[in-house]
């Protein structure tokens, strides 16, 4: 799955599912480029037979201005422009990618208050907040990547049991957040075997498991597309 992130880089993503069959993509806006969010072109690609989900979206306030009428003004636009991507997935019934840095409790209250889990989705790259934690009552599911193998990951390694086995899926947020042992390195798909050792070993279950586990919760949540995937 590749999401998307802005509409430039979105014909790549298009061209990589189209030439392989076990690539999907889906088509968002990340909150950085909130600006240039035009549903016309969501709705021009949206329909797409390789296009899986909205997202990814969501909220991001670690890189907000520091005077105070740009930050809201950001953080204004940013939440509009979310929650126009929460009722586009409504609309055309796909599963959201959801994008959240140090904006926990203002994702949390939107996706809640909006209705999010008529279409559900996942957290992408799951910031360990247990705030969070109350979303997979509403269809959401906790994206889990190479974070998990790091040293300084104690936060997450103590949430992950706290997190309904189905809602767990691994991620790779590639070429970002390589996994131990190939951290700093790009990352790519192959590497998801070392979260899946992580997550076993944390969670006191056998690998095996853990691997038809989140394949199974993958295809849950694109339960329209779980014969093809």
């Amino acid at each position: 799955m590749i999401p998307g992130a802005d509409f430039e880089d979105l014909p790549q993503a298009i061209r990589l599912s189209e030439k392989y069959d076990e690539v999907f993509f889906a088509v968002g806006i990340h909150p950085y480029d909130a600006p240039s969010y035009d549903q016309k072109i969501m709705e021009k690609y949206i329909s797409h037979p390789k296009c899986i989900a909205v997202g990814e979206c969501g909220l991001d306030y670690y890189r907000l201005p520091d005077d105070p009428k740009e930050k809201e003004a950001q953080i204004k636009l940013q939440k509009e422009v979310f929650i126009s991507q929460i009722n586009f997935a409504i609309k055309v019934n796909k599963p959201l990618i959801v994008h959240i840095r140090d904006a926990s409790d203002d994702s949390r209250n939107i996706l809640v208050n909006y209705d999010a889990k008529q279409v559900g989705g996942v957290l992408h790259c799951y910031n360990a907040s247990e705030h969070l934690l109350c979303l997979s009552e509403h269809n959401f599911y906790f994206g889990i990547g190479g974070v998990l193998t790091f040293k300084n990951a104690k936060k997450l390694v103590e949430v992950l049991p706290k997190i309904p086995k189905e809602k767990l899926l691994i991620e790779t947020d590639g070429p970002y957040l390589t996994p131990v042992p190939f951290r700093g390195k790009r990352n790519e798909p192959a590497y998801t075997v070392y979260v899946a050792q992580k997550m076993a070993e944390l969670l006191n279950v056998d690998e095996k498991e853990i691997q038809n586990l989140t394949t199974n919760n993958a295809k849950s949540l694109f339960k329209e597309f779980s014969n093809i995937i």
